[in-house]
């Protein structure tokens, strides 16, 4: 006889779980119909996470809220781009039938050749003159000759007495109002140099009338040509 001992001896033991006993560590067979149950409750759960995963990803975006519209006020138009703007190539600032009334005025730009700037003026049309004749009419800077005012031509009589102190005016002048200097557009006065210009000064302090601007009648149109 062998020595040897049994090979049962070297067989491992199962792991003990305290307090469970060999017995109940075997998982007893789980009801088939249980078992069933279980599978087809799985498979719906999937499915009905499989279904919504689909139905997300071919929804439509929600609309989106729409932008609300900021109405931004336009500028106020300028009123000096509407004035008209004598140049070298384009002189004209009015026509005769525009300026057919006696003391009716418009204002205008023109071109200074030296300088290039725009020089505000303004055209006067005199009674007692012929309408198709350049001495009908009287045309002026409106930038005083001393200093930064700016000429006004002044119809309102009332105006000419209460802003300036002349009595009893007769017809509409040009004035300054930075000095109260008013120069009359039917009168013609005589500069150093024997130079006559019109606007003589019958109350104020300045030194000289506006700077007159040249006029040229061809055809019906009004034309500035050049400034004094």
């Amino acid at each position: 006889m062998s020595d040897q001992p049994p090979l049962d001896r070297y067989k491992a033991d199962m792991p003990q779980i305290p307090g469970v006993g060999p017995s109940t560590q075997r998982l007893p067979n789980a009801n088939p119909a249980l078992r069933l149950a279980i599978i087809l409750i799985v498979a719906l759960v999937l499915l009905y996470v499989g279904l919504r995963f689909m139905h997300s990803r071919h929804a439509e975006p929600a609309p989106s809220l729409p932008v609300a519209q900021i109405d931004v006020p336009a500028p106020p138009p300028d009123p000096a781009a509407a004035l008209p703007h004598a140049t070298e190539g384009a002189p004209g600032i009015a026509t005769v039938g525009e300026l057919a009334k006696p003391w009716s005025s418009r204002e205008f730009f023109i071109r200074n050749r030296l300088s290039g700037e725009n020089i505000p003026a303004m055209i006067i049309r005199l009674p007692g003159g012929s309408a198709a004749s350049a001495s009908g009419y009287w045309a002026f800077s409106l930038n005083s000759p001393y200093g930064n005012c700016k000429m006004e031509y002044v119809s309102n009589l009332g105006k000419l007495a209460s802003d300036y102190g002349y009595k009893s005016p007769r017809h509409p002048m040009v004035g300054n109002p930075c000095s109260r200097t008013l120069f009359d557009p039917l009168r013609m006065t005589n500069l150093p140099g024997n130079v006559w210009v019109r606007g003589a000064i019958v109350q104020g302090s300045d030194l000289r009338p506006p700077l007159g601007v040249e006029l040229k009648i061809q055809g019906k149109e009004i034309q500035a040509t050049r400034t004094e």
